[in-house]
Parts: structure tokens; C-alpha cells; sequence
């Protein structure tokens, strides 16, 4: 699948969108953009943060603005269910142009200005506007745009506001290189869970070794081996919140090897898999 066009519509009787994702197969889109503002609200969870040139991991959940025709994956992939999001998206001209000159509103338009390069939010902000946002939900149409000026302005106040530097020179027109990424993103998360080698995905690029390697850094910001690591220890949380032993976590998730298994988990996410699995048990019974 190539780099995709959005194409967004306003809800009926609103002039903005606003979603509510419960289910990590209701998200159709992968590497795509649109060009609507994004306000992207996840209460829980961690995984990928690709937006641009930006490329990360988000955890304990994500609230990120992005602007207009920034291209970005979609933020379920990678996830499996239990999945929750939340997504407002809004046009630069849906109340107008001049309104948003509006003196009262000019720390707004500083907010949309930044929002080209994306900017994401700590957790203060992200309890904050996702409790408005949940409301919103459920809010007649008045209320809901007068809720959509109070997110805005929480926003642009944000004190824990943090530019993600995702936008840059030559970005939009390098849709070849998007459409590589894309199918590569794709490619890996159906074969994970098998040896992966690297002139495999060179081939699948039509790339050469080296070649495949220099443009994969310059898009993600890693190796193809770290991604690789990344993913597979992703899915490996996913799995250790069932009944399956560590071995078998280790071979479903793609290590053909329990002891770098281990050595990678820690290293990733600070713990070994058994004390992430019972770290999680509790929460669970909590």
C-alpha cells in the first residue's frame, strides 16, 4: 500500500470529525496524511510515534497535534487489542479564516504553527485534554465547538509541550521513499515473528544492501535491526499478557534465541519478561 490521501468529512451537523477507535481494526490507514489538523489522544499504551521525519516510541499512552499534510503512521500500528483512541481533526478555514486572527486567539495560531513540525504533550496535558475530549463524545453541537476552543487554548498553553521537529526540507516530495516505507512496515509486521534478513527487505525495496541501509536510517532514525528488536519486543509485551511461557513468547514474537530474548527485553524496556509479566499481573488485579 502506497502513501495514502485521508480524505475526511465532518460529522453531520458539525464542522469538525471527531473519532472514537476501540478496536485497533477499525484503523484503516497506515503511512498517510490529510489536510486537516490531527489531535490524537490515547489514554494507555505504548508504541510508535512516526510522523515525518520524527520516528519514537510513546508509552503510558500519547496526545499529539499534527499539522496539515504532515505524513504519519497511524498510531494502532503495531497494537493489538485492548486499543483506545480518540482523534479530532479540523480544517484551517472550518470557522473561517478571519476568526482565527482574532487577538484573543493568537496563541492558537502560534499552537498551528508549531503543529508543522508536530508537537506532543506530557502527561499533565494529556489527563487534562482527555478528559475533554471523552466529554466531547457525548456533547450537543454547541458545546462540543465551545469544548474544541478550550482544548485549543489548553494546548497552546501547555506548559509540557514538546516539538517532535517532524517536518523538513524535500518531505512531501519524496513519495517513493514514503511508498518503500510503507510497504517495508507492512512487509515486517505480517513476517515478524520468522528470521528476517536484511537482503530480503533490500529486494522488497528494490535497493541494493547498502543502499537499503543508508535510506532506512535516514527515514526512521534507526537501524533496520533496531526496528527489527523493537517490533518484535512490541509484540512480545503483548503476548506475555497471556499464558504462554517465556520460551514460547520469545519463538512466537521472532527470537530464535531465549537468552538474547531476555537480553534484548531488558534492554528495551528495563525489565526482564518475567518481571514485566508479573509487574503487569498486578496491575491487572489491582
Amino acid at each position: 500500500m502506497k502513501l495514502q490521501f485521508e480524505p475526511i468529512q465532518p460529522l453531520a451537523g458539525s464542522s469538525f470529525t471527531l473519532l472514537h477507535s476501540t478496536d485497533v481494526e477499525s484503523v484503516h490507514m497506515l503511512w498517510h496524511y490529510h489536510p486537516e489538523y490531527e489531535l490524537v489522544y490515547i489514554p494507555d499504551g505504548g508504541g510508535r510515534r512516526h510522523i515525518g521525519r520524527h520516528n519514537a516510541r510513546y508509552e503510558e499512552g500519547e496526545l499529539v497535534f499534527i499539522g496539515p499534510n504532515l505524513p504519519h503512521l497511524s498510531f494502532s500500528y503495531g497494537r493489538q487489542n485492548p486499543y483506545e483512541q480518540i482523534v479530532l481533526q479540523l480544517r484551517a478555514d472550518f470557522m473561517g479564516e478571519a476568526f482565527w486572527q482574532l487577538p484573543e486567539l493568537a496563541a492558537v495560531q502560534q499552537l498551528f504553527a508549531r503543529s508543522h513540525q508536530g508537537v506532543s504533550f506530557g502527561p499533565h496535558t494529556r489527563a487534562a485534554v482527555g478528559a475533554t475530549l471523552r466529554e466531547m463524545l457525548t456533547q450537543p453541537a454547541f458545546p462540543r465547538l465551545l469544548s474544541l476552543l478550550s482544548v485549543l487554548q489548553q494546548l497552546a498553553q501547555a506548559p509540557d509541550a514538546q516539538s517532535l521537529h517532524a517536518g523538513g526540507a524535500g518531505l512531501g516530495v519524496q513519495g517513493r521513499e514514503k511508498d518503500r516505507l510503507n510497504t517495508i512496515y507492512q512487509f515486517v509486521q505480517r513476517n515478524f515473528s520468522r528470521p528476517i534478513d536484511i537482503a530480503e527487505l533490500a529486494e522488497l525495496a528494490n535497493l541494493s544492501v547498502p543502499a537499503f541501509c543508508r535510506y532506512f536510517k535516514k527515514m526512521s532514525g534507526q537501524t533496520m535491526t533496531e526496528f527489527l528488536q523493537e517490533y518484535r519486543v512490541s509484540q512480545a509485551c503483548l503476548l506475555l499478557l497471556g499464558d504462554a511461557s517465556i520460551t514460547d513468547v520469545s519463538f512466537a514474537s521472532g527470537f530464535n534465541n531465549l537468552s538474547h530474548f531476555n537480553k534484548t527485553f531488558r534492554k528495551l524496556i528495563g525489565q526482564s519478561p518475567s518481571e514485566y509479566r508479573r509487574q503487569k499481573s498486578s496491575e491487572l488485579v489491582v
